[in-house]
């Protein structure tokens, strides 16, 4: 399992360095991680039972990355458009339905899997096409993927105390403590890429490493749901693409509106 799974953080390191130096591969890329997520969400939605509408869903799901990243946003609220179109179409989906019971769990898994994977993990492509993008999204990478290591490898040696076991048994205390570490680690290294002192620099990673890891918990607590241990397999040994992006769903929007914050 170790072996597998250093193998495949070298390939997801490979594909990575490969195109986030393009922002329009950079941008190509989050949307097929986008597409390849939401599929893994709604496929688990299925073995739960529930009557989602996938390929409605993926290819809603689709349009927010790509309208992002042709830049095509005459307002700056131009995804919620599609969200809010997308809901419109799922309602009238509903009409020749001729069992009605279970409606509102179908229209709202459907619309939040577009939202939680899709719209979130679209704020990437925000934070490439800004001005610096490349060294922001380098450090919010490193900044999130650091902790994740943190703490597995810290976890897996000296982890004793569950932190919330009924949603994830092997996450520990001490492996979420290590996990801040190494964001902290992360930020430092990518210094050069943030204009923050050492305070805000150090705020920054202990805030981007716990959303990471509250994004995790939530995945977590989604797969604990439909019963299943990892998303999907395209990632021996780390399981799927939604497991490798979970803690990037909530940091990169909070980073975005922060760097558009503090950035002028």
């Amino acid at each position: 399992m170790l072996i597998k799974r250093i193998i495949s953080s070298i390939v997801l390191i490979g594909i990575i360095s490969a195109v986030i130096c393009l922002d329009w591969l950079c941008a190509l890329t989050i949307v097929v991680f986008i597409v390849a997520g939401l599929y893994e969400y709604f496929v688990m939605l299925e073995r739960k039972g529930i009557n989602i509408y996938k390929y409605f869903g993926i290819g809603m799901g689709a349009i927010i990355p790509l309208s992002i990243m042709f830049r095509f946003e005459p307002t700056k609220s131009w995804e919620l458009f599609f969200i809010v179109l997308a809901l419109f179409f799922i309602l009238l989906m509903q009409f020749k339905r001729r069992d009605s019971s279970g409606v509102i769990v179908d229209i709202s898994t459907t619309l939040f899997g577009i939202l939680y994977v899709s719209w979130f993990f679209s704020f990437m492509i925000k934070i490439r096409y800004m001005a610096g993008g490349f060294g922001f999204l380098v450090a919010l990478l490193l900044i999130v993927k650091l902790g994740d290591i943190g703490a597995y490898l810290v976890g897996s040696r000296w982890g004793k105390r569950p932190l919330l076991p009924h949603i994830s048994p092997k996450k520990t205390v001490e492996g979420s403590l290590g996990g801040l570490f190494f964001s902290a680690l992360g930020a430092l290294i990518t210094k050069p890429f943030l204009p923050f002192g050492y305070g805000q620099l150090f705020l920054t990673a202990i805030g981007l490493g716990l959303l990471g890891q509250l994004g995790d918990l939530s995945e977590s607590l989604l797969k604990r749901d439909c019963q299943i241990k990892d998303s999907g397999r395209f990632f021996p040994g780390m399981g799927g693409v939604l497991d490798q992006i979970d803690s990037l769903l909530f940091t990169a929007p909070v980073f975005y509106f922060y760097l558009s914050v503090v950035i002028k």
